[in-house]
């Protein structure tokens, strides 16, 4: 038989006074149980993608691939039961102990083995009955997700456990409902640019929508008294039938953004609407009809007039001015578009990319975006090991990283890429988190800046500023993958010796991304940063991603 690791969410539930229950009423209480199963628990445990591994006579062995389904099929599970026993007389009344647990696990045909199994077992032991107890690794990956109350317990010594578990009790009320918890607004007003539709009736122009957006985000996140949610957690509404208030509650922000392109020949119509979140009423709609030769214009014309709702004081010319273009070629743009399209999801086409992206640079000499995209796409193709020369590549990718740097210093995305490209090639660590700090500094919302600057920042040995960093760029992008930036979270605790935080981040990392494993083991300093542990990111080169 083969056997399987992973890492799983282990529930572990039994009633309470079972012995008790069925001294009084055998028959009446294997009935009651039985209903419990098939109107209670399994429905509860379907709805939260669970798969049931084993049960006994009073208990259950639940396993989940997210802890946080694993925390709200508890609960929603023991307020089932209150409800239903609500009706009974307290002497009959079924009441679940819970335990929940997040660890390695041996997958042996259907069941499951390990120390994490036993200890979600151990911790159900300790919570009372219509109670749930859980692992501080439990707690830790859930606070922020959802809207639950936990109760210290300290570290606590477990029957054939051999080192103490640190264990929390979840405080449940009689009513309280488990939801997501809506992240706080911050201080300065803050938006989501939703996924533009495409309506030009072919799939092939897929990416002109995206770049449109990709564009207007760009335009807002240099204004630096605006929050602007990164392209990647906006960009996971795509194709999805959502409502502003929940997209605001999931990614913490007042207003958001959406609309449509359609683009016939020459010709470009762009619509948007800008939605006040939390009273889901609609400040500002618009239409923008113009020529290709006219689309920088028209972004700039929607960024200003999104940033004049939300700012009356604000002058138009102030946020047009902010909005840099990136080049005048028109040609040039669509291949960087193309190119974008084919190296944003992953880095499997890079070496697709890096052709157009010499088209675009062979229409635009100076056009800054391409240039730094192409230094990346170099150092990915050397780091992956596709490069059939690695010697010239590097000598390319640090000349187009040269070049870039000169026709375009004053473009956060492009000093990103810098950074990222340079760091693999060899360049000094320190210069290349200065250009991040750069980037920062011109676009504080830079989510994707602040994750490149955490990952520089281990390397640099500052571990304590990585984590500040690293945590920065998880709240611009809330929705982002979270094995890369769990594993280099997990690498600044490890060189700070607090190990005991840095392996649940790591095993975390590795289930989310197997491929983790191997990348930062094998990888120089420099690959790390982007070829590493960020390569797989949905990854942007100027619009906070």
């Amino acid at each position: 038989m083969s056997q399987t690791r992973r890492l799983a969410a282990i529930l572990a539930a039994d009633v309470a006074g079972y012995s008790r229950l069925m001294g009084a009423d055998e028959e009446g209480t294997l009935a009651a149980l039985k209903a419990i199963r098939s109107e209670v628990a399994d429905p509860k445990v379907k709805e939260h993608r669970g798969r049931i591994v084993k049960t006994t006579g009073d208990g259950l062995l639940i396993e989940f691939s997210s802890v946080v389904d694993a925390l709200r099929c508890a609960v929603e599970l023991q307020q089932g039961m209150t409800e239903r026993n609500a009706e009974v007389p307290e002497t009959r009344s079924i009441e679940f102990r819970i335990g929940i647990n997040l660890g390695d696990i041996i997958l042996d045909d259907d069941d499951i083995y390990g120390d994490g199994v036993n200890v979600a077992a151990r911790l159900e032991a300790l919570a009372e009955p219509s109670g749930i107890c859980v692992s501080r690794v439990v707690r830790d990956q859930v606070r922020d997700k959802l809207d639950l109350t936990f109760e210290d317990l300290g570290e606590q010594t477990l029957k054939n456990i051999a080192r103490p578990v640190h264990v929390w009790r979840v405080r449940l009320g009689p009513t309280e409902a488990v939801r997501f918890a809506p992240l706080p607004l911050p201080d300065k007003p803050s938006i989501a640019v939703l996924p533009f539709q495409n309506l030009s009736g072919d799939p092939e122009q897929e990416y002109f929508a995206d770049g449109m957006v990709e564009e207007i985000i760009t335009a807002l996140s240099r204004i630096r008294w605006l929050f602007v949610i990164a392209r990647n957690s906006s960009f996971t509404y795509k194709g999805q039938v959502v409502n502003a208030k929940q997209v605001g509650k999931e990614l913490g922000v007042r207003y958001v953004l959406e609309g449509s392109v359609r683009k016939a020949g020459q010709r470009v119509r762009i619509t948007g609407q800008l939605i006040d979140a939390v009273t889901d009423a609609h400040l500002w709609a618009d239409r923008f009809d113009g020529s290709l030769e006219d689309v920088f214009e028209l972004q700039d014309k929607v960024a200003s007039s999104v940033a004049g709702v939300i700012e009356p004081a604000l002058q138009t010319a102030e946020t047009a001015r902010s909005a840099v273009r990136p080049t005048n070629d028109l040609t040039a743009y669509d291949l960087y578009l193309r190119a974008f399209a084919l190296v944003a999801p992953s880095n499997r086409q890079a070496s697709d990319a890096l052709l157009l992206l010499e088209q675009a640079i062979a229409h635009d000499p100076h056009y800054g975006p391409a240039l730094a995209l192409a230094a990346v796409c170099c150092s990915v193709l050397v780091s992956d090991g596709r490069s059939e020369d690695p010697d010239a590549d590097t000598a390319k990718g640090l000349d187009l990283a040269r070049r870039a740097l000169e026709v375009a210093g004053d473009d956060p995305g492009v000093l990103v890429n810098i950074a990222v490209s340079s760091s693999y090639f060899g360049e000094d660590i320190g210069a290349m988190t200065d250009l991040v700090d750069r980037a920062l500094a011109l676009n504080p919302s830079f989510a994707r800046a602040w994750r490149i600057s955490g990952t520089l920042r281990v390397w640099a040995g500052q571990p304590d500023i990585a984590i500040e960093h690293l945590e920065t760029s998880r709240r611009l992008n809330p929705r982002a993958r979270v094995g890369g930036l769990s594993a280099n979270i997990g690498i600044a605790h490890f060189c700070s010796r607090r190990f005991d935080q840095a392996l649940p981040m790591l095993r975390l990392a590795v289930h989310d991304d197997p491929s983790q494993a191997g990348d930062t083991a094998s990888s120089p300093p420099a690959t790390r940063s982007w070829a590493g542990s960020t390569r797989r990111e949905r990854r942007s080169t100027g619009s906070g991603s």
